[in-house]
């Protein structure tokens, strides 16, 4: 099924492996490798800014189609190399939710001369065999199972009343969506995937696809073996992703906010990948991985040297599972929180 922004965590697994053959430095300008995205107010901007949602980049000042995507990519990095950041960069966090895999795209072919799906197909998951996609073949589209969103009658028995007075994170981020605040302009576009669009991750249009901000397909064993390798030192079965020393900076936090501007809760990133605080998914500040829309996650804690993958096609409207949340709390109280 779909794993929407569980995607972003083997995203930026394909640069932690870049980073580790040498081939990217976190530190260094993204204008290192892709000159023309040193524009409009975007020149120092580094890589480890961009990736850790701080470069004030979360939302566009023109529309992006799927048809553009799929037909016109070289328009669309037009348009990301005009975008000018809407805060100063390294000043503040706002969750780049669509646009962080717009520019993760440009910027690892710009790296790698490839893609990050036939990356990680070959690099990653095809080694392991382990069951996840990035733009999904059609020999696997009859085995992917419907997705299926909040539901009408959800909206308005819970999300609205939410929106219209709650304190709670679902309720500011409900609130900034429907005011046009930054929530509502870091998923604008493309309106095709919008809010009124999730219906569209179901069409075998969108499986084929590469988008590398929410469209990975996956299941839980497949999303845990991937980061089963990142919870003992980058190796599984034999398959070395990493090194273990290149993983040791991700499991430090590198970026947080106590409110973040778009999703309006205390949330970080290392290098791409969440960071969540010790009451959240593990009780262990060096684990990582990403939660996704509706309930999904994947999360790798280094120092239990657990990993977790979890995936379901019936949506929950808040945002933090707690489907997720239970079953994280089942894990730890069969390993516990140290070994």
């Amino acid at each position: 099924t779909t794993v929407f922004s569980c995607t972003k965590a083997l995203v930026a697994l394909a640069f932690l492996m870049l980073h580790d053959r040498g081939q990217l430095d976190y530190d260094a300008p993204v204008s290192r490798y892709w000159p023309e995205f040193g524009s409009h107010g975007k020149e120092r901007i580094s890589v480890r800014t961009l990736l850790n949602h701080r470069a004030g980049l979360h939302g566009l000042d023109g529309p992006v189609t799927l048809d553009d995507i799929e037909q016109r990519p070289e328009e669309v990095a037009h348009l990301l190399e005009r975008q000018s950041p809407r805060w100063t960069p390294g000043q503040d966090q706002g969750y780049h939710g669509v646009t962080y895999g717009l520019y993760a795209d440009v910027l690892f072919r710009r790296i790698a001369g490839e893609s990050i799906g036939t990356f990680l197909r070959r690099e990653v998951t095809k080694p392991l065999g382990a069951d996840a996609f990035l733009g999904l073949p059609v020999e696997h589209e009859g085995r992917v199972a419907t997705n299926y969103p909040v539901t009408t009658r959800e909206r308005l028995l819970r999300i609205i009343p939410k929106a219209a007075g709650s304190r709670g994170t679902e309720g500011r981020v409900y609130r900034s969506v429907m005011s046009g605040g930054d929530a509502a302009k870091a998923f604008a576009y493309p309106r095709e995937l919008g809010p009124a669009g999730i219906s569209n991750f179901n069409t075998r249009r969108v499986h084929a696809l590469e988008l590398p901000w929410g469209n990975g397909i996956a299941n839980g064993r497949g999303l845990c073996r991937v980061f089963a390798a990142l919870a003992n030192g980058g190796e599984l079965d034999g398959v070395q992703l990493v090194r273990a020393e290149v993983i040791e900076p991700v499991m430090r936090r590198q970026g947080w906010s106590e409110r973040d501007r778009v999703l309006n809760k205390s949330v970080g990133w290392s290098q791409g990948f969440l960071k969540e605080g010790p009451a959240v998914f593990s009780p262990n500040n060096e684990s990582f991985g990403h939660s996704g829309a509706g309930g999904a996650l994947v999360w790798a804690d280094p120092v239990a040297k657990v990993a977790i993958g979890y995936a379901m096609n019936k949506m929950d409207h808040m945002i933090r599972s707690p489907r997720a949340l239970a079953l994280c709390r089942a894990v730890y109280e069969c390993v516990g929180p140290r070994r």
